[in-house]
């Protein structure tokens, strides 16, 4: 009786157990989806020109004027507003990495590329209030030159720019430094670093204490030494033009799908009607992208996520200017409908117009980039 308690006890065990072959193939199959999506998200990261996420400790702040920029150029899902707005198509920001109480600054570029044409470098310094009171009626401006730093032994420098700016003024100033910005790329041992020289009009040395810039060492983060860079990494439109997505004539004749929601019996209805057995036209449907949850939402700042947007559809027989058909797709509608040639299928549903989008984003070097990229929205939809 002994015996027969525990077989059946040693019976239920292995029922009540997965098998081999069930743990083998969850096992398997759990290990291609998870193939699948790192394949998948290194494509996806090519696409952004990149080879692995940029690795970003802790919270880090992007420079305001970085916010402001991303926001004048693109709208809330970082759809492109003017494709002319931006010189070039990526804009990189740097800190000061020097630190000095002196006004000497030194950044470092190690991120840009040589391939990268660099088209403007700016160096934005925050000027403070003047701390002198009895000399402060006697100069009402200054003037502010910017040197390269060529030699650290002989002090030889190089002028690069230099203005007037008011003495009782606070706020930032901008100088052009692109000569020296284009040869520390070509050759980083050149980059020794800028070196700020402030002088009255009559040539002679001001007191520091009237013309103050912040400085990375006892200023806020939003007052730093920033190196600002407008490059151009050579990418262009490979297949269409992109256009300004606020041109209502691009997509005016094509029905509009709901942004979001879950999906339901009604909305498989519009793409496909089981009664009749025939698609719905070719339409522009909803494709969100959402970044948090890829996994990169600690290094891009904006947008969270875009709406790509794709087309779906049949285009058949006869197309209408609302199918926005180009004449190729026209002949082979025809072809397909007389029946002329075996084979020859109708034409296709796809975008017939793209938009930019533009990401910012923390880099490997923790500097924030703006960086805007081609044919990544699917702007109206087209038989071709």
């Amino acid at each position: 009786m002994l015996f027969l308690i525990s077989f059946a006890a040693l019976v239920s065990a292995v029922a009540a157990r997965p098998s081999l072959n069930f743990l083998e193939n969850h096992f398997t199959a759990d290990n291609e989806s998870e193939e699948v999506r790192s394949e998948a998200i290194k494509r996806l990261l090519e696409v952004f020109g990149m080879d692995d996420p940029p690795a970003i400790h802790g919270h880090k702040q992007a420079p305001q004027y970085m916010l402001d920029l991303y926001n004048t150029v693109a709208d809330v899902d970082g759809v492109t507003k003017d494709p002319y707005i931006l010189e070039g198509n990526t804009v990189r920001s740097f800190f000061d990495k020097l630190h000095s109480e002196q006004v000497e600054f030194r950044f470092n570029l190690s991120t840009v590329a040589m391939t990268e044409k660099i088209l403007t470098a700016e160096l934005h310094l925050f000027k403070l209030r003047p701390q002198g009171t009895t000399t402060f009626h006697r100069h009402h401006f200054c003037q502010v030159s910017v040197y390269q730093l060529l030699d650290t032994s002989t002090h030889e420098k190089k002028l690069l720019s230099s203005r007037l700016i008011p003495v009782h003024s606070t706020g930032w100033e901008v100088f052009t430094i692109t000569q020296a910005v284009r040869s520390w790329v070509v050759d980083e041992s050149s980059n020794l670093g800028l070196h700020v020289v402030v002088r009255t009009l009559g040539g002679s040395q001001m007191d520091m204490k009237m013309i103050r810039f912040a400085s990375g060492r006892n200023h806020h983060q939003s007052k730093q030494p920033m190196l600002v860079l407008f490059t151009d990494d050579g990418r262009r439109s490979t297949s269409l033009e992109s256009i300004d997505p606020n041109d209502t004539e691009a997509t005016s004749t094509l029905p509009q799908a709901p942004m979001s929601g879950p999906p339901s019996r009604t909305a498989r209805s519009l793409d496909y009607s089981e009664e009749e057995g025939t698609s719905s036209p070719c339409q522009r449907l909803p494709l969100y992208v959402d970044f948090e949850e890829i996994g990169w939402s600690g290094w891009i700042v904006s947008p969270r996520g875009y709406n790509a947007y794709h087309c779906k559809g049949s285009c058949p027989f006869p197309l209408g200017q609302n199918m926005r058909p180009s004449n190729h797709a026209t002949v082979q509608s025809i072809i397909n409908a007389l029946k002329l040639i075996k084979g020859i299928d109708t034409p296709c549903c796809v975008p017939d117009k793209l938009f930019s989008i533009n990401l910012l984003y923390f880099d490997d070097a923790e500097n924030v980039v703006l960086k805007q990229y081609n044919d990544m929205v699917a702007g109206s939809c087209g038989c071709q």
